[in-house]
């Protein structure tokens, strides 16, 4: 059994075009900065996980990736986040690995417990499955575990979580859905900051987000900018 974790990840110059409002450029590569070292903090400290690839055609990116020790592999010819993830798939499955993990690089509470919970006796049944966690308003698919990688067809975007789940029963793929608060949570909007910074305060994580929002000011002066911006 051989599991890897598959993080896609754009250039950093677009990143978070949503927080505009709220966040300069050079703010908004700082917390995807963050954000995407707790991803690999979480992934490359899981037991269940064996290899992570970041695919990337950014050059900070990648030497973000590599000082936690995570491969970089290129996005392929064709641009966007399925390309991506199903090229790596079929890479995956020809490398004869058993299992691929998607995760973005904007999931900044998901911990090495909840990759547990997603990973825990997951493709041992010798079937195609799929096993994915959908953001907390059961919009987005935030983690999809399939086995193997090159089982079915990918559909991220808009209502990607429904769209996910029909494509696993076209491809006659086996199901499994698990809603856990901190890969549910992806920081795309204010609002999502807002929740974030709020959980990070509350539960006191010490994590390279909540130093970003912190040693930034983001921390303290995030209820007056959400209340200004709406």
């Amino acid at each position: 059994m051989t599991t890897v974790a598959v993080i896609p990840v754009k250039q950093l110059a677009n990143a978070k075009q949503r927080l505009s409002g709220l966040l300069s450029a050079e703010r908004r590569r700082d917390l995807f900065r963050a954000m995407l070292s707790d991803v690999l903090e979480a992934t490359t400290s899981c037991d269940r996980i064996d290899r992570v690839i970041v695919v990337t055609d950014d050059a900070e990116v990648a030497t973000i990736a590599r000082e936690f020790g995570a491969e970089v592999r290129p996005e392929p010819d064709q641009p966007g986040l399925i390309p991506a993830v199903a090229e790596t798939g079929r890479q995956l499955a020809a490398e004869s690995v058993s299992s691929m993990v998607f995760l973005p690089a904007d999931v900044p509470l998901v911990s090495v417990e909840e990759l547990e919970v997603v990973l825990d006796g997951f493709g041992r049944s010798g079937d195609a499955e799929m096993m994915i966690v959908p953001a907390s308003d059961l919009g987005g698919s935030n983690c999809v575990a399939v086995s193997p990688p090159d089982c079915m067809v990918f559909g991220f975007g808009e209502d990607s979580f429904r769209r996910h789940l029909k494509l696993a029963r076209e491809c006659d793929v086996r199901v499994s859905v698990a809603k856990l608060p901190g890969i549910g949570l992806d920081v795309d909007t204010p609002r999502d900051l807002y929740e974030l910074a709020s959980t990070l305060d509350q539960q006191r994580i010490d994590t390279n987000t909540h130093r970003f929002l912190v040693e930034s000011g983001m921390m303290q002066t995030l209820d007056t900018a959400l209340e200004r911006i709406g």
